[in-house]
């Protein structure tokens, strides 16, 4: 028979285990909101070329050489095109697809793999292959909607000249949030806090601005019938 402190140690082990996998996913599918094929890119390179994450059969096929080639060229015309004003927003318009799916695809991946921080993937996701799927898509749609709900507040208060910068500024986050998801995905919590702070700026800071053409509209009313 098991001793009581060793089942509680194996429970206390099992949840630590599953909460790491859903930030790692998490933090993943919320890049992908951000750039569809950075977290991708990532998990497969440190696949293919380090220890650090252990695909499972299933999605070995992302560290695959020429799904590697694909990925990096797909993602040098989203960062071209999304850094060009008018084109960003066209750009959004058609990701609004790619970035969900991206986003399911590496929050399964990701939750699913071993990595540094988790030795036993799969442990609470292994019987429900279909949560994190939807999890990630989930994720992706809410982080994408804040990126291209921003991102016509950003040309129009900067005459188009803040595209470029925002849009390095989320490639970055896309990035470090890929980063830390696979080697310290604890620290996923804060980089997630923080695109919740900046969905709120976004939602006040359009709020204003239809506040401000609504008070435009009245004064121009005002002096062509007043």
């Amino acid at each position: 028979m098991v001793p009581r402190s060793r089942r509680a140690g194996r429970a206390r082990g099992c949840h630590a285990e599953t909460v790491l996998e859903a930030l790692t996913g998490s933090g993943l599918a919320a890049s992908a909101g951000l750039n569809a094929y950075i977290p991708l890119l990532t998990m497969g390179l440190l696949a293919r070329f380090t220890d650090t994450i252990d695909l499972p059969h299933g999605w070995q096929w992302l560290s695959n050489g020429w799904v590697l080639v694909i990925l990096t060229v797909l993602l040098a015309v989203e960062v071209v095109a999304d850094k060009v004003p008018v084109v960003d927003h066209v750009n959004d318009v058609v990701q609004t697809v790619v970035r969900p799916t991206a986003g399911g695809l590496a929050f399964g991946a990701g939750s699913s793999s071993e990595t540094v921080t988790v030795s036993d993937p799969g442990s609470f996701f292994g019987s429900h292959q279909w949560v994190p799927v939807a999890a990630g898509v989930l994720i992706a749609l809410c982080v994408h909607g804040v990126k291209a709900a921003s991102r016509p507040v950003v040309n129009a208060s900067t005459a188009g000249l803040g595209a470029p910068v925002a849009s390095t500024a989320e490639d970055i986050t896309s990035v470090v949030l890929s980063v830390l998801a696979i080697l310290l995905p604890v620290l996923v919590l804060l980089g997630l806090l923080l695109l919740v702070a900046a969905g709120w700026w976004v939602i006040r800071r359009r709020q204003r601005r239809k506040r401000e053409r609504s008070e435009l509209r009245g004064v121009e009313t005002e002096r062509l019938f007043g």
